[in-house]
């Protein structure tokens, strides 16, 4: 909206106004709008969500420590939401639909998560919607994030090829051509990339919210993912620096900048409330918006692999609690770890609450920074 006032309609006559043309001009100016807006808004959404009563409720079979925050004022991740779309909307242009894909995939997984926390306000109880129905729900999304996708690559503006970390040449795509040239057999042919795409955004949507377990540690994390996706949307878009990093250009990913860079400014203004010791929590409307951004944006502008060292930790995090349901069931009740997600297993072995999220940061940084290096080792 500012973007086409400013530049498009007043930068002819203003002169000044013609640096709002720039990507990375508008994307300081979204991260620093999404975090004002959710460090302004903090304190009025929490003083509201302790006057509705609407506190987080602490699962029994947890780290005893965890049972003094029953009561924290939980989905925050309203206000993450709405200091992530607000700024996008303002200095976005949105002419470009990967722009509104990726608002859509975060508000859409963000509804599943609210339904979730609201099922469990009204039980009383840290039971939300059952984990059946929240699947269906997810794949929906994800399944549908897909069918448009193909849509788009059937007007030549997306590709499935897939970029892969030190080989140049070698792009993937899961498309079975072959099989997609025939009507009957084109569902056969894209299958294998609708299940991917959906298994991709699902898995992620559901390791930030195992991740969400301490104070401030999703929210940190994320931080550091949204920051290492805002300088892949920018390079991939950049026509000098894709081609100096021999990276596939997609010129329509360029605006998604403006969207990571909103995400890691509202991820910070809301770890201003959410750091150790919490005032608020983001609860399911949070943990599941933004994992299922990241990974639809990192589909976008086709690094896939790369999200597994960019969000490295939340995928460990998810590791861990199908490892442990897994070895419990299959070898009779043993277990891998003291208690899964990961973090709940280093608390079991005395660690303080500060330092896991402390050396989870860190470890997050260090893959994060490894992610982006491997541009350059291709």
């Amino acid at each position: 909206m500012l973007y086409f006032l400013l530049y498009e309609l007043l930068s002819k006559s203003v002169s000044p106004f013609r640096v709002f043309r720039y990507i990375t001009f508008r994307t300081a100016f979204a991260s620093l709008t999404a975090l004002f807006l959710c460090v302004a808004l903090g304190p009025w959404l929490i003083r509201k969500l302790k006057q509705f009563q609407i506190g987080q409720f602490i699962r029994e079979e947890g780290p005893k420590s965890h049972q003094k925050k029953a009561g924290t004022p939980t989905m925050g991740g309203v206000l993450i939401i709405i200091s992530i779309v607000v700024p996008t909307l303002l200095w976005a242009d949105l002419r470009y639909e990967y722009v509104w894909i990726a608002l859509a995939a975060l508000v859409g997984f963000g509804w599943i998560g609210f339904l979730d926390d609201y099922a469990k306000i009204t039980r009383q109880r840290n039971l939300g919607l059952t984990g059946r129905r929240k699947l269906i729900y997810q794949f929906s999304l994800g399944f549908a994030f897909a069918a448009i996708l193909l849509l788009m690559r059937a007007y030549g503006e997306f590709s499935t090829t897939m970029n892969v970390p030190f080989f140049k040449q070698f792009r993937p795509s899961l498309l079975l051509e072959s099989l997609m040239k025939h009507p009957w057999t084109y569902v056969l042919g894209a299958a294998p990339f609708v299940i991917f795409v959906a298994l991709v955004v699902v898995f992620m949507s559901n390791a930030v919210n195992l991740t969400d377990g301490l104070d401030g540690l999703a929210i940190g994390l994320m931080v550091i993912a949204a920051g290492a996706l805002t300088a892949l949307t920018y390079a991939g878009g950049h026509v000098s620096l894709a081609d100096y990093l021999q990276i596939a250009r997609n010129p329509h990913t360029q605006e998604l900048t403006i969207f990571c860079g909103s995400m890691t400014g509202a991820s910070l203004g809301f770890l201003w409330y959410n750091a150790h010791p919490a005032e608020i929590f983001m609860g399911d409307v949070g943990s599941l918006g933004l994992g299922g951004a990241m990974a639809v944006v990192a589909v976008l502008i086709k690094q896939e692999v790369l999200l597994v060292f960019i969000g490295g930790m939340f995928i460990l995090e998810a590791l861990s609690v199908i490892l442990q349901v897994g070895s419990y069931k299959l070898r009779h009740g043993k277990r891998i770890f003291k208690m899964a997600p990961l973090h709940h297993h280093f608390e079991a072995l005395g660690w303080t609450e500060a330092k896991i999220i402390a050396r989870f940061w860190i470890a997050g940084l260090v893959l994060a920074l490894f992610a982006l290096t491997t541009l350059k080792l291709r």
